[in-house]
């Protein structure tokens, strides 16, 4: 019995450090641009999708491939942000909603027309060996896409904290006319950090693709469960959007394993009632803090 609960918080883990990636993009865009991205978990479909193309039809390397779907989907965002984004960003959060639902209903039917519903793999660069750390059965495939998460979550941290760049992000956040001011260009920290945000979100697709599969009908599901964690972990919070997906991870895998596996996903959000009526703003949050 107590193998098996192991196991079950060993699963939880390993989706929670992609749970966790995927809604670091979220809440970093959230806590700087203060834009909520319903198209967030889009961004996550077309890292999946990019990475079946370059790997499967393009055969190309894992890593090649990766650098190549970051690149373009860090494009993508910047082109987005700057042409549109910036368009309604001081009128309120209803235009930025709007445009968001609307940018995720289009990028979802227009992956459909291209690639249809079949569900598409991403070939990863080690076997699907399986390995047993004790009473803990892991294949060799989700070790490396677990350590490729934690390098994404930590060089983005670091890019935030140590980085020229970062330190303009924190600044623009705090005060964007100072940073103005200063001889900061907001517009481009903002086209950045939306930038970052997505990219974050593609990778945790591709990674994952690599270890379940990628199909274009998953973004919905995705941003939901993007919006629980940082829920979760209070909204804008670095720390807490990581501690918030490996929470969310965990309770699945539990409820998975001991109740019924059909209804995994509505573990979230029960969470998230709970946690909107306790603690309205996270259990991690600090309501100055932000990414």
């Amino acid at each position: 019995m107590f193998d098996l609960l192991l196991q079950f918080i060993a699963n939880g883990l390993v989706n929670g450090t992609f749970y966790a990636l995927s809604a670091l993009g979220l809440t970093l865009i959230f806590g700087l641009m203060r834009l909520v991205n319903f198209a967030h978990g889009e961004f996550y479909m077309i890292g999946g999708l990019l990475g079946w193309l370059v790997t499967q039809q393009l055969e190309l390397n894992f890593f090649v491939g990766l650098a190549l779907v970051m690149v373009i989907v860090a494009v993508f965002g910047w082109l987005l942000d700057r042409f549109l984004i910036a368009r309604i960003r001081d009128k309120g959060p209803e235009p930025g909603i709007l445009l968001t639902i609307g940018l995720s209903i289009f990028l979802t039917n227009t992956a459909l027309m291209i690639v249809g519903t079949a569900p598409l793999k991403v070939v990863a660069p080690v076997p699907n060996t399986p390995l047993f750390l004790g009473p803990i059965f892991i294949t060799e495939v989700r070790v490396f896409a677990i350590g490729m998460s934690i390098a994404a979550i930590v060089g983005a941290r670091l890019l935030i904290q140590k980085t020229r760049l970062g330190k303009a992000m924190r600044a623009t956040f705090q005060d964007s006319t100072a940073a103005s001011l200063v001889g900061i260009n907001t517009a481009t920290i903002y086209a950045s950090t939306f930038a970052l945000g997505v990219v974050l979100a593609a990778t945790s697709g591709m990674l994952l693709s690599s270890i379940y599969v990628a199909q274009a009908s998953i973004g919905g599901l995705i941003s939901l469960k993007a919006f629980v964690v940082v829920i979760l972990g209070g909204m804008g919070n670095f720390g807490g959007a990581i501690l918030g997906g490996l929470i969310l991870g965990v309770a699945e895998a539990l409820w998975g394993g001991y109740v019924q596996t059909g209804t995994a996903d509505m573990v979230g959000f029960a969470l998230v009632i709970l946690i909107l009526f306790f603690r309205p703003y996270g259990l991690f949050s600090v309501r100055a803090e932000r990414a």
